[in-house]
């Protein structure tokens, strides 16, 4: 595993990945999980033990221009308009531009920039094509849009893995890498994806807030009964276990901006540090 990375400096990115993440309440586990199919998909292609974990962080940070998107529209719970599609287009330049000055810029940068391109040169915001693009985002570009259609969102419901394996192979070689589309969707037929699906940790299923659809990333050791808050409405949410996973029941509204801070993902990034000598 790669010792040359500086893990509490790493640790602080991973953080404000976290907090950038949970400005959009309707994504909670969402750079979780990216960077966990990546993972798994890096490993696949053969790449080395230590170039899959600077894949894995890579792809936990690939969001991180979602910082500069208005929360008007990060947070809107229905379909884009073209005009503000268009921003939300901006955040691959914008993460891009934040993490350029960074120490860990080398290792974390192309796939903030490159995670929307596509091979055929259609994607966004360069249109950079084929090898023009690095393999580290040609991973993250899969990891990330598989993520975006087995997830639930206000506006619709997540796919069944076997429909979003089946578009990752009608857009093999067009829109992703083919041969690692092909790994992609090995993995899928083989059950090794799906226990990362609809969760935002290992072993964590996530809660939906039943009053208004957000993510709530709930700590690993959560017990039955506890206490939770949706961000998005202020619901203060009671939390009861049902065979692996909670279900959410709303009991009340809060006002207090103390229960409404954004909560990082402490168990997510805790397991990716652990892969770090």
């Amino acid at each position: 595993m790669p010792s040359d990375i500086n893990k509490p400096l790493l640790k602080s990115l991973l953080l404000m990945a976290d907090i950038v993440e949970a400005r959009d309440p309707y994504t909670g586990g969402h750079v979780w999980r990216v960077s966990q199919f990546a993972k798994l998909l890096a490993t696949k292609a053969g790449m080395s033990d230590e170039d899959v974990v600077r894949v894995s962080i890579a792809a936990y940070l690939h969001d991180m221009g979602k910082v500069g998107i208005p929360d008007q529209i990060l947070k809107k719970p229905a379909t884009l308009s073209d005009n503000e599609y268009a921003v939300i287009q901006t955040h691959p330049s914008i993460g891009e531009r934040l993490l350029s000055g960074h120490p860990l810029a080398e290792m974390v940068s192309s796939a903030a920039a490159e995670h929307h391109e596509r091979v055929d040169g259609k994607g966004y915001p360069h249109g950079l094509q084929g090898h023009q693009l690095s393999m580290v985002s040609r991973i993250i570009a899969i990891a990330d849009a598989f993520d975006a259609m087995t997830s639930t969102r206000p506006y619709r419901s997540g796919m069944p893995i076997e429909k979003a394996l089946n578009i990752l192979r009608e857009n093999a070689g067009t829109q992703f890498d083919a041969d690692l589309a092909f790994h992609m969707c090995e993995l899928g037929e083989a059950g090794d994806l799906a226990h990362i699906v609809g969760h935002t940790a290992d072993g964590i299923p996530a809660v939906t807030c039943p009053h208004c659809g957000p993510v709530i990333a709930i700590p690993r050791n959560t017990q039955d009964g506890d206490i939770v808050y949706c961000r998005a409405c202020q619901g203060e949410l009671q939390l009861r276990r049902c065979g692996g996973t909670f279900d959410a029941e709303m009991i009340g509204m809060t006002d207090d901006p103390r229960k409404l801070e954004p909560i990082p993902n402490e168990a997510g990034i805790e397991s990716l540090l652990q892969q770090i000598g």
